[in-house]
């Protein structure tokens, strides 16, 4: 088969391939996504060059290459400030269930052995001609993510593939994951402590941000593979959660997800602002829509009538109207009828409270008159 798109014919694309020599290919999730329909992010290719002569073949033509991973095959050349990654073909030489020892290899069905599915181990040439070594093509048409080879293999070379397997389900494929990667990967669920926080929270971002991940993060919650990066969790409340986002058409938002799921967060190493996003999502106050509107702002109090399934047309224009409301005072407006100190904020809090609670009516004669009043 072949495939097409502007993203393949555009001179940017296509010099790269030359760049990366006679044999580069086309590798990857541009090939998969082009199958599947979906939007290509990145062009990475693939070439039996080594990467010194990749180099070399950038600067003859001018183009800025960037050596990004020498000893794993990688230049990456920028065109028309758009970066290709090119990788030598490889094999691995030895894994530790983290990293690999990789050798050079000259062709893409050795490549493609070493990948972690089928439907990433597809390739293109630069008309658009696949070249399938594994049967990927079919997998990415079905929607079904295969290991290559034997998925304990693939997995214990590397044990965040456990993760990606169920990612890879959740954002290419369809039905339920299939079970000799489920049984495998329950299998190794356990050496998940091996991976660092920061590879861990990268994927499950990742996972939570697809379209509708409730079926797949229950599916990890079966294999016994959720427990070990998210204990603690609520399962029916992201259930819950995605039949809301779906009868009002919510985008994907993983840390709304996250809060819905709950449990311990230790194992994904969120950055302070991710990790306080989540925490005012699961600990904002009991109040009317047009309250949270204005003390969290439209997303975020919208996101939190979700996760409390209340969400509806009329709070979410209640909160509409709070997110654009602005209190009429400031401290200087009570300098001279209240001691500067604790007690201004104390009252200047207590005012705003009355604002709230009339729906942003009082203006601001009528809060100065309610100053010293309680």
């Amino acid at each position: 088969m072949r495939i097409e798109g502007d993203w393949l014919s555009r001179p940017a694309t296509q010099a790269a391939l030359r760049i990366a020599g006679e044999g580069a290919l086309i590798v990857g999730g541009a090939v998969r996504n082009a199958i599947q329909g979906k939007p290509i992010n990145d062009v990475d290719i693939a070439t039996p060059l080594p990467p010194q002569e990749v180099l070399a073949r950038a600067a003859k033509a001018g183009v800025k290459a960037v050596p990004t991973g020498l000893d794993h095959g990688t230049v990456t050349l920028v065109i028309d400030g758009t970066p290709f990654e090119v990788t030598t073909f490889r094999r691995d030489v030895e894994t530790d269930g983290r990293h690999a020892t990789v050798a050079f290899a000259e062709d893409a069905a050795v490549d493609a052995s070493r990948r972690d599915f089928t439907m990433n181990a597809l390739y293109a040439r630069a008309d658009g001609t696949v070249v399938d070594p594994l049967g990927g093509v079919e997998d990415a048409r079905a929607g079904r993510v295969r290991f290559v080879g034997d998925p304990d293999a693939r997995i214990t070379e590397d044990y965040l593939r456990i993760l990606r397997f169920f990612r890879f389900h959740a954002i290419y494929g369809t039905g339920e994951p299939g079970q000799a990667g489920v049984a495998a990967s329950a299998r190794h669920a356990a050496k998940l402590d091996r991976l660092s926080a920061e590879r861990i929270g990268a994927e499950m971002r990742k996972l939570l941000g697809a379209q509708t991940p409730a079926g797949t993060v229950a599916a990890m919650a079966g294999a016994g593979v959720l427990t070990p990066v998210l204990p603690g969790f609520d399962l029916d409340a992201l259930r819950r959660l995605e039949a809301v986002e779906r009868h009002h058409d919510l985008a994907p938002h993983w840390p709304r997800r996250l809060a819905a799921l709950g449990g311990a967060r230790d194992r994904l190493r969120l950055s302070k602002a991710e990790e306080a996003e989540v925490a005012r999502l699961r600990s904002a106050p009991e109040a009317e829509p047009h309250a949270l509107g204005h003390l969290l702002g439209a997303d975020a109090a919208r996101d939190v009538l979700a996760l409390r399934g209340t969400l509806d047309a009329q709070g979410l224009g209640e909160l509409a109207l709070g997110a654009a409301a602005r209190f009429p005072l400031s401290g200087r407006d009570l300098a001279g009828r209240i001691e500067p100190g604790p007690a201004l904020g104390a009252e200047l809090s207590r005012l705003r409270d009355l604002w709230i609670a009339s729906r942003f009516t009082l203006d601001r004669d009528a809060l100065l008159a309610e100053v010293g009043s309680a």
